[in-house]
């Protein structure tokens, strides 16, 4: 049975046509106005493409910098020993280990939204790759968060850097910035994500890459964005 939808998600859709694909820079502004939640919430980009995930050579997932970042703090854990552990310390990370933190999360711990290591560390942090991989917080060299130059990385994940992949059905979901956000950070935002996506297109991707974008809000309609336009943001 569908979900009886509230007053003001009703009232934020009459803004929208379900029948048009809006510019980019309409849909920002209709995704911010039709978030209908009293706290600050997310705008979410969701993005179909034309690959197939089953096919390791059209697996789609990368990093990108949003310029202003998600408007979320997250929790960094990194893999590393010695000097690059310090490093990891002075950068920002919440939590640094090697052994000790694999234990933990053996153990069930789960603490922490983005996982970071160096490269000498991967042959202990594979251990947890059925725990870590279904939750996509395995750490990654093509998603960049496996990585000797790990001060910087947490950094930029500080600032902003969120990570993208596309799911068994194709589809990229991930958070460009919050309600109370200003259109042009919001646009800044997807024009970032849309050019590392569109770079990311896989060689062996065949016809349409971009099949459809949304954007939306936590709570509220989402807005149909014209791919093609979406595509060549910058």
């Amino acid at each position: 049975m569908p979900q009886a939808r509230g007053k003001k998600y009703k009232e934020a859709a009459k803004a929208i046509s379900r029948t048009e694909q809006y510019a980019p820079d309409e849909a920002v502004r209709l995704v911010l106005k039709s978030s209908t939640s009293k706290f600050d919430g997310a705008i979410e980009a969701h993005l179909r493409l034309g690959v197939d995930p089953r096919h390791a050579d059209q697996m789609v997932r990368g990093s990108v910098v949003l310029p202003h970042g998600t408007g979320k703090k997250r929790r960094v854990l990194v893999f590393a020993t010695g000097e690059k552990a310090r490093e990891a310390s002075e950068a920002g990370a919440d939590y640094v280990g090697a052994d000790d933190l694999v234990k933990r999360i053996q153990e069930g711990w789960l603490d922490f939204d983005v996982a970071l290591a160096t490269p000498d560390l991967m042959g202990q942090v594979g251990r947890l790759g059925k725990i870590l991989g279904p939750r996509g917080l395995m750490p990654n060299p093509r998603a960049g968060t496996v990585t000797f130059d790990i001060g910087r990385a947490v950094k930029d994940i500080q600032g902003g850097r969120i990570e993208y992949r596309v799911d068994k059905t194709g589809i990229i979901h991930t958070n460009i910035g919050k309600a109370s956000y200003t259109e042009t950070q919001l646009r800044d935002n997807f024009a970032a994500l849309m050019d590392a996506v569109v770079r990311a297109k896989p060689g062996s991707a065949k016809g349409q890459y971009l099949r459809s974008v949304y954007l939306s809000p936590t709570m509220g309609p989402s807005v149909p964005v014209d791919p093609a336009a979406a595509g060549r943001m910058s």
